[in-house]
């Protein structure tokens, strides 16, 4: 059954309601991933301004969902659509414009990009590696899914349960550090090209990357850090270290 959310304050109007098309209405549970990808309805005149700011911050991937109801002003919904919103529709739009809306909207939500760009970083999603003026981190296949994932929402923490489930298909947390050896040969490769610091470690175990404003910049004239190899070498003894905690059967 087709699934959507409604975002702002009060019942839904009649005239938008897609359970009469046989829609079912949801509420998203605190935390819930977006693996089942619905639409979500909203009317940004009923919003409070709290909320109104909270779907403005909210990540692209899920503010793409987003349609604005019965916006009345051309220009408003020509703002609404620059500022990441899925769609924006005026207070005269049939039940069956904003099914059909919808529908578009979750189908192109479905769609991956080929590229992801994260400030100087390029992520390339068929070559499956990363890019940086015109240069290649050479990522292990694994390497790259963690970085992809992780620029799925940049700023957001994500815990190492869900890596190992979207990343290695576990449900669960095996007596392996595979998560924390990958981690640490995917930093080696991203701090030789200039890029310390991209992904960040918060106290409770989850990792998260760093927003693209708030990246380094990539050394000048597009080339690697001269100490490069110094860098890798100890990273690698890291890893190395944190391999022999343990074996590393996921991999």
């Amino acid at each position: 059954m087709r699934r959507f959310e409604w975002l702002a304050a009060g019942p839904i109007p009649g005239a938008w309601d897609l359970r009469r098309l046989g829609w079912r209405l949801t509420e998203r549970a605190h935390g819930a991933g977006d693996d089942e990808l619905h639409p979500l309805l909203a009317m940004p005149h009923g919003l409070a301004f709290a909320e109104w700011l909270t779907l403005t911050a909210t990540a692209p991937r899920r503010r793409a969902r987003i349609l604005m109801l019965g916006v009345g002003c051309s220009e408003e919904r020509a703002r609404l659509l620059r500022l990441g919103f899925g769609d924006a529709l005026p207070p005269g739009a049939q039940l069956e414009e904003v099914e059909a809306r919808a529908l578009q909207r979750i189908e192109r939500a479905g769609a991956l990009p080929r590229y992801r760009q994260l400030g100087a970083l390029r992520l390339d999603l068929l070559a499956r590696d990363g890019m940086l003026a015109g240069r290649g981190l050479a990522l292990h296949p694994r390497e790259f899914a963690l970085l992809w994932r992780l620029s799925d929402e940049p700023g957001t923490p994500v815990s190492a349960e869900v890596l190992l489930r979207d990343v290695w298909r576990l449900s669960f947390r095996p007596e392996t550090n595979s998560l924390a050896v990958h981690i640490s040969r995917l930093r080696a490769k991203l701090r030789v090209a200039g890029l310390d610091g991209l992904i960040e470690t918060l106290p409770d175990g989850a990792y998260r990357l760093a927003q693209p404003r708030a990246l380094p910049l990539p050394p000048a004239g597009g080339k690697l850090a001269l100490d490069g190899y110094l860098r890798l070498g100890e990273e690698s003894s890291e890893a190395k270290h944190q391999q022999g905690a343990g074996t590393d059967h996921a991999v």
